[in-house]
């Protein structure tokens, strides 16, 4: 089939959530179709993969976005009943991009990852299969919780203004994607109307590139317990679950473990990030492999207050064979067994209670970590997971009704 995909973030490198589940359905895609990528570009860095995109792409169009201007850009959408996302997404180069795509090729379908990239199927006359991922307005729902006002209206407006956006885009959809039971099943809730066009396509792992390696050294300082965080560091429910597990689990972990350290992995550290840094917190930035830090991590963690769907992160620890203490909603969507698989905590008192004891028993550690790679090597392929789209793109193809 000739495919449209349309994606929020460019696709590659695959080194933060969003863009290693984008990354793996565009690869996915293309070795069953011609796939057209349109999408934009908003870390200068990423521009220079672009002739690696090509290599798997029909055609391709990158669209330049600078968040500073793209958020002045969005604003004048609170004057209206629009969503600030919208805006900040429009880009007149790409949507004359995909008209003269349409125009030019016989496309078959348009594949959107995220809500925000579907403004540029409409009027294409073509069947669109929407990754929604997670039930994005739910989020900025949260975030109003977790912030004082204006911030707290402006996210609360931009939850509600979204969902409207996001029941119009899955009404028009042929099947609308979620990463979880539990985002499908939200909103079926919220949205009813489009309940018989929402399935569940969970997120995946490639086990092979995750994996431990004897031949792999060691990141750390000889002699510290180093505990661990990954993610993009400029991701505010990340800032948050650090920030947070430094000031209220670390303190009470260190009185244990003189010699225990937390380390922050990711790319671009927020300030708030930034001022972690002292004898107790190591903030990496940038590193050029995150599997080393995964590996000699003597614990996982991912305190996570504020999470929607299947957190790469997590798995991508499991399947390094570390013990993973996660917040329960970054633990339940997993589907592991809580306790054998995958530690969960609700609050720092569980966060310390449970590193802890891990610490105190490394036998238990092990099995946690080899159990866990376990669960992700045989539930968590990225075949097995995208089989979904696979079905409703064959069964366009074929002619054949979609089942409901």
């Amino acid at each position: 089939m000739n495919l449209l995909y349309l994606v929020h973030r460019l696709p590659y490198p695959p080194n933060k959530g969003d863009k290693v589940r984008s990354y793996h359905l565009l690869r996915h895609l293309a070795a069953r179709h011609r796939v057209f990528l349109g999408s934009f570009v908003d870390d200068p860095d990423d521009e220079a993969h672009a002739d690696t995109l090509r290599q798997w792409c029909a055609d391709l169009h990158l669209a330049r976005l600078h968040p500073r201007s793209a958020k002045i850009q969005s604003l004048p959408a609170l004057l209206g009943d629009e969503p600030l996302t919208l805006r900040y997404y429009r880009d007149a180069g790409l949507a004359q991009w995909v008209r003269a795509v349409a125009a030019r090729e016989r496309l078959d379908a348009v594949v959107v990852f995220s809500s925000s990239m579907a403004q540029y199927a409409e009027g294409l006359g073509l069947p669109v299969l929407v990754d929604f991922v997670d039930v994005d307005s739910a989020k900025w729902a949260q975030y109003a919780e977790h912030h004082r006002w204006p911030l707290s209206w402006v996210y609360r407006r931009e939850g509600e203004r979204l969902l409207a956006v996001e029941r119009a885009v899955a009404s028009r959809a042929v099947r609308a994607f979620f990463v979880t039971d539990a985002e499908a099943a939200l909103f079926r809730r919220l949205a009813p109307e489009c309940a018989a066009r929402v399935v569940t396509s969970g997120n995946g792992v490639d086990a092979d590139h995750f994996a431990p390696d004897a031949a792999r050294g060691a990141p750390f300082a000889a002699g510290e317990v180093p505990i661990v965080f990954t993610g993009a560091m400029d991701y505010w429910p990340n800032v948050d679950a650090v920030t947070w597990f430094a000031r209220e689990a670390l303190p009470a972990l260190r009185e244990r473990w003189p010699a225990l350290r937390f380390h922050v992995v990711g790319r671009s550290p927020a300030p708030a990030v930034q001022a972690l840094a002292g004898d107790a917190v190591h903030v990496t930035g940038t590193v050029p492999d995150v599997r080393p830090y995964l590996q000699y991590a003597a614990v996982v963690v991912a305190p996570l207050r504020v999470a929607r769907g299947i957190q790469n992160k997590v798995l991508e620890a499991m399947a390094m064979a570390r013990p993973v203490v996660a917040a329960a909603g970054c633990a339940q969507p997993i589907g592991a067994r809580l306790g054998d698989e995958l530690i969960a905590a609700a609050d720092a008192p569980g966060f310390v209670r449970e590193v802890d004891a891990l610490l105190r028993d490394p036998a238990r550690a092990a099995a946690v970590g080899a159990a866990g790679r376990r669960r992700v090597v045989d539930h968590h392929s990225w075949p097995a997971q995208l089989a979904p789209i696979d079905a409703a793109l064959d069964a366009l193809r074929t002619a054949q009704p979609l089942a409901a």
